[in-house]
């Protein structure tokens, strides 16, 4: 019997089919050594203790003035963390390690090319360089506190160093990920408002010393555009000494940081004591309509929320040295290698390029050199070194304690290699699901306390309170093998506090979907809607489906139909775009664009090039479509919408669903049996496609 013969389905609940997997135990080894050990710790956190619950989190922090309030809820939805408390970020991630770890690692920093020396970064060198930057900015830039500056750097010390300079003033940072196109990067400054750009001339990245400084002239052309002049651009260089770009300099507007920090040798900056609902970053998220989306992360709340995950979810010690082989461009780079380990005072591998580079042992190698014993990167990387290098980990004499996932769901087998394989059946795996909104974990195992389930991230985390709706507000209750969309019924202190001069977005996006009553300051009529769709299963455990918009999640870089296909749209030959996601084995999912073009123009492998080109140029290269398709005419509703998930389905070789609505059902024939043709001379077969899949392309463009 099916679960559709069970209960009968309405329109807003979907059913969903795989097996439950097995559970894993970690080992008593980890337990014996874990920071969460009592059972007691989940009720302590459990919802009659909230929100008082969270002072535990902040008191792993230095306070220099507590807070009156816990959570604020006179102006729902913008929640108010441990008001009337002041502290600063940067004094909490630095100065206060110095008595006792003046000497340890804060950072090790590898560089790519592996003829090239680490270096490591004492806490007593992060206070010095991190004093020098801050006097800089306060000085040479004139930046107050509450000012934004945008970085546009890869991993580099020179990062985190900027980041806590601008927490150590009071000042606002906004760092774009280095990968992002020059445009990109001018669009989130003209949103924020920054007249500083920091950038660097270069990085290796695969090998290649790319040029990265050639980026900052378009940011600033575009932001100019914009209306947002930039009158100072400071510019780091990867080799001391030696401009490693082709992109002159611009007199009276560019400078070598390190040239102007020369200036401030020896500098100490007294750490601005902060109010704790004080604005710390923006990090910006794409979305579903053309402007991306500024999210402002308080000082108090976040760096609370960022610390007390990293201790019981990460299970950071002092002790341990900790690789996040992430990027600090995105919010996991924020909070779980720069803000969350650091407020701990452990140590943090910092890797410069590729994981692949120059082989699929590198990131092993790294591991055993430097004694690493805490993992954490994302599916789309674990999935390119299985295919990579699968028994490349057993070369090499590591051992993880403990490893993390993070940035999508990863499927179930490739968490067992991942167990397996790279953990070496020794370590505990932490699968998180969580946004760039929240902060931190949002959903995820206590390691020594809940057992591992292969493609389950697990039960909400300490003091969130997960439930499932469907489109009519109704709980999808667990077990019952229902999808729906998930949301948290309460505020917790790393939600971020807004889109930055944006808030009717910000309430209509995240809480007026299921809010009861607008009206209300009570904080229970105000669930949170994540976007994500999931189920849960008898045991509380979530699985997550994937976004139930129309973003498209490549190797966990969330990117937005809109400004893909917007991209296309600056080509003058094309009249009309659809970005549609593909299943692709290495990077989960990736880019395909359909175009149509303007009357009179033919297609031509030149329009192909100049989409893909346009798009490395407006956002990047790692949104570079799989294939641009020309085709006479998309299909398309009655009113002129473009059926997205009818085009995704072709795609996929999947089921188109019903076309008979369409306004133009002709053209669906005619798209599948050239598309489809071309893929198979491309060697690109058809396989068969999880529920998961299955329901996800189906589903694809049908959100609101």
């Amino acid at each position: 019997m099916t679960i559709e013969d069970e209960v009968p389905l309405s329109e807003s609940q979907i059913a969903v089919h795989w097996r439950e997997e097995g559970y894993f135990s970690p080992s008593p080894k980890f337990i014996g050594q874990a920071n969460a050990t009592d059972p007691a710790i989940v009720e302590r956190f459990a919802e009659d203790r909230f929100p008082g619950c969270f002072a535990e989190y902040a008191e792993l922090l230095t306070w220099d003035s507590y807070w009156h309030t816990i959570l604020d809820t006179s102006n729902p939805p913008f929640w108010q963390w441990f008001v009337g408390g002041r502290l600063n970020a940067c004094y909490n991630c630095v100065d206060r390690h110095l008595a006792a770890d003046r000497n340890k690692a804060a950072f090790i920093w590898v560089p790519e090319p592996e003829d090239e020396a680490t270096v490591v970064i004492t806490y007593q060198e992060l206070h010095r360089r991190v004093n020098e930057f801050a006097a800089l900015l306060r000085e040479d830039c004139g930046l107050e506190p509450g000012d934004r500056v945008t970085f546009h750097l890869p991993m580099v010390p020179e990062l985190p160093v900027a980041m806590l300079a601008c927490a150590r003033l009071g000042v606002i940072h906004s760092e774009v990920f280095g990968g992002f196109s020059g445009a990109a990067c001018g669009g989130r400054i003209a949103d924020s408002g920054s007249r500083v750009l920091v950038t660097m001339d270069a990085y290796h990245r695969n090998g290649q010393l790319v040029d990265h400084k050639a980026k900052a002239d378009e940011a600033v052309a575009e932001a100019a555009r914009q209306g947002q002049e930039v009158d100072r651009v400071l510019v780091f260089r990867r080799y001391p000494g030696r401009y490693s770009s082709a992109t002159p300099m611009v007199d009276g507007r560019d400078a070598f940081a390190d040239d102007v920090l020369a200036r401030y040798r020896g500098r100490v900056v007294e750490p601005v004591p902060m109010p704790a609902d004080a604005p710390l970053f923006l990090m910006y998220t794409s979305g579903t309509t053309g402007r991306p989306k500024g999210c402002q992360h308080s000082t108090g709340g976040y760096l609370a929320y960022v610390a007390g995950t990293s201790k019981y979810y990460q299970d950071i010690h002092p002790e341990d040295t900790y690789w996040c082989c992430a990027d600090i461009g995105w919010i996991t780079g924020h909070s779980y290698i720069v803000y969350g380990p650091l407020s701990l005072g452990t140590t943090s591998v910092l890797y410069e390029g590729a994981p692949t580079y120059p082989d699929p042992g590198r990131c092993w190698r790294i591991a055993e050199r430097l004694g690493v014993n805490i993992f954490h990167t994302a599916p789309t990387t674990i999935r390119m070194l299985r295919k990579l290098g699968p028994d490349e980990p057993a070369r090499y004499d590591y051992h993880f304690k403990h490893m993390t996932t993070v940035g999508e769901p990863i499927e179930p087998e490739v968490w067992r290699w991942y167990h397996r394989v790279v953990g070496k059946g020794e370590a505990a795996v932490v699968d998180t699901w969580w946004q760039t909104e929240t902060g931190g974990f949002l959903g995820s195992t206590l390691p020594a306390l809940q057992p591992m389930k292969p493609g389950s991230c697990g039960p909400g985390a300490l003091g969130i309170f997960p439930v499932i709706y469907d489109e009519e507000g109704n709980t999808v209750e667990a077990g019952t093998g229902r999808a729906g969309n998930i949301c948290i019924r309460n505020p917790w202190p790393g939600v971020f506090q807004g889109i930055w001069g944006q808030p009717e977005r910000f309430v209509d996006t995240y809480y007026r979907k299921y809010c009861r009553n607008p009206q209300s300051k009570d904080w229970h009529d105000w669930p949170y809607f994540a976007g994500d769709g999931a189920v849960q299963a008898d045991d509380g455990y979530f699985r997550i489906l994937g976004r139930v918009d129309d973003v498209i999640n490549v190797a966990g870089h969330r990117l937005g139909t809109k400004e893909l296909e917007s991209a296309c749209l600056t080509v003058d030959e094309v009249a009309e775009a659809a970005a549609v996601p593909v299943v692709d084995e290495e990077r989960g999912r990736a880019v395909e664009m359909y175009v149509s073009l303007k009357p009179g123009r033919q297609a031509s492998t030149e329009i192909e090039n100049k989409v893909s080109v346009a798009i490395d140029r407006e956002i990047g290269k790692i949104a570079r479509p799989k294939h641009v398709w020309i085709v006479s005419d998309m299909p398309k509703t009655r009113s002129g919408k473009i059926m997205r998930r009818v085009i995704a389905g072709i795609s996929n070789f999947a089921d188109v669903g019903d076309v008979s609505t369409l306004a133009n059902p002709e053209v669906v024939d005619d798209i599948r049996h050239r598309i489809q043709r071309a893929k198979l001379d491309h060697g690109e077969a058809p396989r068969e496609l999880t529920p998961q899949e299955e329901e996800e392309i189906k589903s694809f463009g049908t959100a609101g």
